[in-house]
């Protein structure tokens, strides 16, 4: 406001009060939609298009019969199975661990066989979260999608060092998936990790 508006009259200070007065209203009543948006949080419900604890194994193979269908395994000392597929050409495992009737409760997307010297370009890969995330993605995306994650734990893989964010979704309810692991290569040199697993499972992990 012109300095000339701010003069000695009664009614010119007046107003020069009422528009600093509205100035700094508007400017403190901006910090808190700062930190509410800061403090969204959004959970996860399926992966790869599958919902653990919903879905079945019938229902997976429908969705991925053009995929290499590795069958399925017994878990050691246990009746779950697990089902296994693979992308070789973009390089990628989906894996199934089912319960005693073949529901589906952990779904995980890793890195998989070597591509095949015959694949042609292909379209993203279908594995992917609900809300977008795929293997191979910077770390900055899985920020942007979910926000800090409850931990952070440094890992190991063949010697790589990596770090392992660990999202629980408990807070939305029972009825959805529990627990989300996202394991990923360490920033280095200003740049971000890169997703190399998602792990999506209905019980805590």
């Amino acid at each position: 406001m012109p300095a000339s508006l701010c003069g000695g009259r009664v009614l010119r200070r007046a107003l020069c009060g009422f528009f600093i007065a509205t100035a700094l209203t508007v400017a403190q009543s901006s910090k808190p939609v700062a930190k509410k948006a800061a403090a969204t949080r959004a959970n996860e419900f399926t992966l790869a298009s599958l919902r653990p604890g919903k879905d079945t194994a019938a229902r997976a193979s429908r969705l991925y019969r053009g995929f290499e269908d590795r069958g399925q395994k017994g878990e050691s000392g246990s009746n779950d199975v697990q089902r296994l597929w693979t992308d070789p050409c973009r390089e990628l495992l989906l894996a199934a661990d089912l319960d005693a009737e073949m529901k589906i409760q952990v779904i995980r997307v890793s890195g998989g066989p070597k591509r095949e010297a015959n694949c042609k370009t292909q379209a993203p890969s279908p594995w992917r979260t609900g809300l977008g995330l795929r293997v191979s993605d910077p770390t900055t995306k899985v920020l942007e999608l979910y926000g800090e994650p409850d931990s952070r734990s440094p890992s190991t893989r063949d010697g790589q060092p990596l770090e392992l964010w660990y999202y629980a979704f408990d807070w939305a309810g029972p009825d959805v998936p529990q627990v989300m692991e996202v394991l990923c290569t360490r920033e280095k040199d200003g740049k971000p990790g890169r997703v190399i697993e998602i792990t999506l499972a209905a019980p805590s992990l």
